[in-house]
């Protein structure tokens, strides 16, 4: 099957990251720089990777755990937005039932409250673990302490 930029380009990462990692050394990775531009197949693609191990490759990739850490700080402020969203629903609903009804129990303060553990529950583990979940070893980054 012939190839295409898209496939090269991702060969030429591939190679890239195997040199920055220490499987390639700089005399190796120029020769299959080149081979890999000047390719025609796929298979002569995949001839100038074999060799390398590349899920270790893929798992260690920094633009990889940036990725995974900003995806996960997305997903932290879509829930934080969805929670605001559905706090002003629920307390404009129980405003205009004390207005209307002259019932003034304030019970939005449970479903407040539930969905703030939740919220919380998702923060939490993205705020501190996100190394640990973006494919860093455990315990290699730690915070700065103040004196």
């Amino acid at each position: 099957m012939r190839a295409g930029d898209l496939e090269r380009e991702r060969t030429a990462n591939q190679l890239g990251q195997a040199l920055a990692q220490g499987y390639l050394t700089l005399d190796e990775y120029e020769p299959r720089l080149q081979a890999t531009f000047a390719a025609h197949t796929t298979d002569e693609l995949h001839d100038l990777v074999a060799d390398l191990p590349l899920d270790r490759i893929r798992r260690n990739d920094p633009a990889r755990r940036q990725a995974r850490r900003t995806a996960a700080r997305r997903g932290v402020q879509i829930h934080l937005g969805a929670y605001m969203s559905m706090v002003v629903i629920v307390l404009a609903v129980w405003l205009a039932v004390g207005l209307t009804a002259g019932a003034w129990y304030f019970w939005p303060i449970w479903p407040i409250l539930g969905a703030g553990i939740g919220l919380v529950g998702h923060a939490l583990p993205v705020r501190f673990a996100t190394p640990a979940l973006c494919g860093a070893r455990h315990g290699s980054i730690r915070p700065a302490r103040i004196a």
